[in-house]
């Protein structure tokens, strides 16, 4: 039987707007991770699954991203230019230094590329953020995940003991992902002191904005990174509010960052997103704002969580690991069922969900929705 072009495309259209929503970011994988069910339709969701951020970007940035329309017909080769500029400056460091990305997830996607393959280990920490991991797992590399402490940081003597002439690289998620929790920079230096051989390590600043005042808190940016082995990464995902955009970058030595700019993909970042990403970086001021939001929020949550005897383990994000009491999936099935999507189980956690911090709108329907399910017999894990 055929079709006419036009009967064609309503059926594609059709079939596009009764599809389940998926985010690309439930194709990144905790080691284990069991995906959240995707069962809900578009309209009406609230999305608490991805660590985005609930309020989006400024209107300064809101601005930029309009008036870059004008320049839709050009490649946006001149614009990285004056990213990278305004990367360097804001860092302090030399342009040569700055390695410019589709998300800090491409990042992460050239280190994998640049130091591991078959009978080369990714050494990280589990759970964390999945990325690297699949990529390893792609390139036939072997993956080492190691437990974090009883304090949710990074079990740095377990990696260094872990590390030897067959590491290819080392990645460090920190605040990490999914847990909100801080592994120690004054450890993270005695580690990088410590560390044999000569593989690379990336330490992953996601959700840096969001940490706050904290003593044993610094990012690896707050001075050169002379190391030619520490690669730095960043996104504008987070705090500024840039997720659908696609944007990030790292800052590394001149040599470590030529060796990965050289892999890039050409042109792998759109002109919308480069004068979005020069806008955000320059608005100090929306930084402070949301960082103040988010800590504001973050504490709300904690105190619904506390009205209702619940634990949250510390966080230093704009998410948290709320611990249920109950195996985690059917709370996740009872918020997907109540239009609240949440993020997808931890089985080495499986009685904690992740909640990303939305809208006080947002917050107080979860809560509403918390309060629906039947009272069970609490799991203790």
């Amino acid at each position: 039987m055929t079709i006419s072009r036009r009967a064609f495309f309503q059926r594609c259209a059709a079939g596009a707007v009764s599809s389940v929503p998926i985010s690309f970011r439930d194709t990144l994988h905790f080691p284990g991770q069991i995906q959240a069910p995707q069962t809900l339709q578009s309209r009406g969701l609230i999305r608490l699954d991805s660590n985005e951020n609930a309020y989006g970007p400024s209107d300064r940035v809101r601005q930029a991203m309009e008036k870059s329309l004008e320049l839709a017909n050009r490649y946006p080769d001149l614009e990285y230019k004056q990213l990278t500029e305004t990367i360097s400056t804001l860092h302090g460091v030399s342009p040569d230094r700055v390695i410019l990305g589709c998300g800090s997830s491409e990042i992460l996607r050239l280190a994998a590329a640049a130091y591991l393959r078959p009978r080369k280990k990714l050494i990280l920490a589990s759970p964390t953020f999945g990325l690297i991991a699949n990529e390893a797992r792609r390139l036939g590399a072997e993956i080492a995940a190691l437990p974090l402490t009883r304090q949710y940081a990074h079990n740095l003597g377990a990696m260094l003991s872990g590390a030897g002439p067959s590491t290819g690289l080392l990645y460090i998620c920190n605040p990490n992902n999914p847990t909100g929790s801080l592994t120690q920079r004054q450890n993270l230096e005695d580690f990088l002191r410590d560390l044999p051989g000569k593989a690379p390590i990336v330490i992953d600043e996601a959700y840096h904005h969001y940490v706050g005042k904290s003593s044993s808190y610094a990012s690896f940016l707050d001075r050169p990174v002379e190391n030619d082995r520490v690669i730095v990464t960043r996104t504008l995902s987070a705090i500024y509010g840039l997720a659908g955009l696609r944007i990030g970058y790292g800052i590394a030595s001149p040599k470590t960052a030529r060796q990965l700019s050289a892999i890039r993909l050409q042109s792998s970042i759109n002109v919308v997103a480069v004068r979005a990403a020069v806008a955000a970086l320059t608005d100090p001021d929306h930084v402070g704002t949301r960082s103040q939001q988010n800590a504001n929020d973050r504490q709300e949550f904690l105190n619904m969580a506390n009205a209702r005897m619940l634990r949250v383990i510390d966080s230093h994000t704009n998410f948290a690991m709320l611990k249920t009491g109950r195996h985690g999936q059917g709370v996740i099935q009872h918020f997907n069922n109540n239009g609240i999507l949440l993020g997808s189980l931890v089985p080495s956690m499986p009685t904690y969900v992740r909640v990303s911090l939305g809208t006080p709108a947002e917050m107080k329907e979860f809560w509403r929705v918390w309060d629906l399910m039947p009272r069970v017999q609490k799991m203790e894990m």
